[in-house]
């Protein structure tokens, strides 16, 4: 379809979503008409759709195809549906109700090797990126996360928790929303993991946070990368999940 964009206080033109379409998957349909309009440039964050009955009318479908799209669009943060207003492409994507990045990874989680190849290369990419755009409050959440994990160990109340929330400030750090996106997946993926590491070798999970950071605050970026090396050793030997 080609849509043009419009001011973000007037809904895309009605003509630009194209004719009918079939009914088979209608809702999706939609969606990918929509995306396709973002990709091109067509419909921009900020632009509000037509409203429900306009793209009844103009597309020839049910409301309940309309509602079911838009569903959809809501659920992964692509859309906000305002009240009295209309609905709007957001221009950051939202908290998705439904991350289909995270089920994927989630379903994945099986293939063991597959996991670790991904995070050998992905965490010392988005440290790397943290170390180049940290402030110093973020300096300070990764300190602080570090002293609580140590405090937690002494106490013997170490959890993944506490493993998760260094790794959680560092990605941070990043201040980049698509690596944030992909980093929380990540996350939650391997929080069982990083469970079984607090409570069978909490003592080297510990110093292996302390030399990454200690590398990042000097902004030696080798470094970095030498001690993420070294901690993956424990990653692989306490991966639980199934090869």
């Amino acid at each position: 379809m080609s849509l043009k964009r419009q001011p973000m206080t007037k809904p895309a033109a009605l003509d630009s979503f194209g004719g009918s379409i079939e009914r088979n998957s209608v809702a999706l349909q939609i969606l990918e008409r929509i995306k396709q309009a973002l990709i091109r440039g067509e419909l921009q964050p900020g632009d509000y759709l037509p409203s429900e009955t306009e793209l009844t009318q103009s597309l020839g479908i049910g409301k309940s195809s309309v509602r079911e799209a838009i569903k959809m669009l809501q659920a992964i943060g692509i859309v906000e549906v305002k009240r009295g207003q209309g609905t709007i492409i957001r221009r950051e994507p939202g908290d998705p109700l439904v991350d289909p990045m995270a089920f994927g990874m989630i379903l994945a989680r099986g293939m063991t090797r597959d996991v670790l190849e991904f995070r050998r290369i992905f965490e010392p990419a988005y440290t790397l990126q943290a170390m180049s755009n940290a402030t110093p409050e973020d300096h300070q959440r990764i300190q602080q996360a570090i002293a609580d994990m140590e405090a937690a160990i002494n106490s013997g109340e170490q959890t993944a928790i506490h493993d998760v929330a260094f790794h959680r400030a560092v990605l941070h750090a990043t201040h980049n929303p698509m690596t944030l996106r992909v980093g929380e997946t990540l996350l939650q993926l391997i929080e069982a993991a990083l469970e079984t590491s607090m409570q069978t070798l909490p003592e080297v999970a510990l110093k292996d946070h302390k030399a990454i950071y200690a590398a990042f605050a000097a902004g030696d970026a080798e470094a970095v990368r030498r001690a993420i090396d070294e901690s993956s050793k424990s990653w692989e030997t306490n991966l639980t999940y199934v090869d």
